[in-house]
């Protein structure tokens, strides 16, 4: 008996590769749809790039539900300021069983919490350094 055995599901590596077909939505957000026949992942998000982002997150989630050891990774590091002079930060994951994913803090000085899946829909990205 093979104790290696593999599913018919693509690992998320495989997702990236693909070029993803695009179409904005009436609410103005554009989605991002990655096949690998017979195999297809949607992300949805502000923008193109933050789309495919969102659909190989959704990939690696996938995966995840045919391969319960595989751990998920963050798209996002592990504490970062955004475009926006947004900070972000990882919370511990005790945290984040009750919390989200991560706390930011706004201009204002004001503390709140989301999941990595509504940060790619409202496409948070790390500022550019340099």
């Amino acid at each position: 008996m093979d104790f290696n055995e593999r599913s018919a599901y693509p690992h998320p590596g495989d997702f990236k590769v693909m070029r993803p077909e695009y179409s904005v939505e009436e609410d103005g957000f554009v989605e991002a749809t990655i096949m690998i026949v017979p195999f297809k992942v949607k992300g949805k998000s502000a923008s193109k790039a933050g789309a495919r982002r969102a659909a190989l997150h959704e990939a690696e989630k996938v995966y995840r539900s045919y391969h319960p050891s595989y751990r998920i990774s963050s798209p996002y590091p592990m504490e970062f300021v955004d475009n926006e002079t947004v900070k972000w930060k990882r919370l511990s994951p005790m945290q984040r069983e009750k919390l989200g994913d991560y706390s930011f803090t706004d201009k204002d000085g004001e503390e709140d919490y989301t999941d990595v899946e509504t940060m790619l829909v409202w496409d948070v990205r790390p500022a550019s350094e340099g």
